[in-house]
């Protein structure tokens, strides 16, 4: 693999991973969820998608749960052999 300017592949890699599982995270933890009284839709469900999505990558940019690190660690020891 070269080594050129600009971020490394296996590490945004991880970071994607890391904020896909943070979402699904915060999705069982019922972010974006209204009483059903007061929402619902298709409308509604995909903007709390998008918000969670952006809640999780926020949480990822700033270390997140170290999920990203232990992939990118792996996935380096498996480029490196």
């Amino acid at each position: 693999m070269s080594r050129g300017v600009g971020p490394d592949p296996l590490r945004q890699a991880a970071t994607r991973l890391e904020t896909g599982f943070l979402s699904e995270m915060l999705k069982a933890a019922g972010l974006g969820e209204t009483p059903g009284a007061f929402g619902g839709g298709a409308g509604e469900e995909q903007f709390a998608s998008l918000l969670r999505h952006e809640h999780a990558k926020a949480l990822a940019a700033q270390g997140g749960i170290g999920l990203a690190e232990s992939i990118y660690n792996t996935l380096k020891e498996q480029n490196d052999v």
